[in-house]
């Protein structure tokens, strides 16, 4: 079986085909996909994939480049949502590359909600770039969920990767990083313990190279049937059987998402 540690099956450009999506999603081996909300405004359609697909863990969250986009009631809406099924905390984060950044904002949403993870010891999904001081300084000084925690499509220096395993973190392979130029990601991931190893589409976007995509859709947008191929990439990178490693990945998914699946 297969388990996609982060896409947004709720993203308004995958609308228009999400029953096509859903058909072949439920006509593969995948167990398991976490969809992650941005925002207050998609965090119902999170909810509603949830209640209907039973492959889909929630995932709630402000992620970094709408904190502005905030409502007076954010705080709480968040929690009503989390309280309605079983979920993870994510997308949250720093982003210091988007144009426009705010920085006290970011980090004012992000350790409100890192705080609410670590409290109720639920996974989180972090978002992280051009920021890895700032976040590495910042999981050091604050309490972190005793579950662990997931670094989404990990963009980091190979240097922190054992500063952040020891913290409790995960890191998430995705397909994108099988194009050519994502040379020095492909060797970082080389260095990731493989108990702290995922997989993810992150869908709609971050898509594999042509070559590789087994489930293609217009507009170049990312189909989280793809998972399998990611895999498949992530078995070539690491130079190891499809099957070991899809065994090593379902015990590290199930390690951290592994509560929010026994409750569903």
């Amino acid at each position: 079986m297969y388990y996609d540690a982060h896409n947004h099956l709720q993203d308004d450009r995958l609308k228009p085909h999400l029953a096509e999506i859903l058909r072949a999603v439920a006509s593969q081996p995948i167990a398991k996909m976490v969809i992650n909300g941005a925002c207050e405004s998609d965090w119902p359609d999170v909810l509603a994939l949830a209640q209907s697909w039973p492959q889909v863990i929630p995932s709630f969250g402000y992620h970094p480049w709408y904190v502005a986009e905030r409502s007076p009631q954010w705080q709480a809406n968040l929690l009503s949502f989390l309280d309605r099924v079983p979920s993870a905390v994510g997308e949250i984060g720093f982003d210091k590359w988007i144009r426009g950044h705010d920085v006290a904002a970011q980090t004012d949403a992000f350790l409100w909600q890192w705080r609410l993870a670590a409290e109720r010891n639920l996974p989180a999904s972090v978002h992280c770039l051009q920021a890895w001081g700032l976040l590495l300084d910042t999981l050091r000084r604050e309490p972190r969920p005793a579950v662990g925690f997931m670094l989404h499509s990990f963009g980091g220096p190979v240097e922190m990767v054992p500063k952040l395993a020891k913290l409790g973190a995960y890191f998430s392979l995705p397909g994108y990083f099988a194009h050519e130029r994502k040379t020095r990601q492909r060797e970082t991931f080389r260095r990731v313990p493989m108990d702290r190893l995922l997989i993810e589409t992150d869908a709609p976007d971050q898509p594999l190279p042509e070559n590789r995509i087994r489930f293609p859709l217009l507009e170049k947008l990312n189909h989280p049937g793809n998972i399998i191929a990611v895999y498949e990439f992530a078995a070539e990178l690491l130079d190891m059987p499809l099957e070991e490693l899809a065994a090593q990945v379902e015990q590290n998914f199930m390690r951290l998402f592994g509560a929010l699946c026994d409750s569903r």
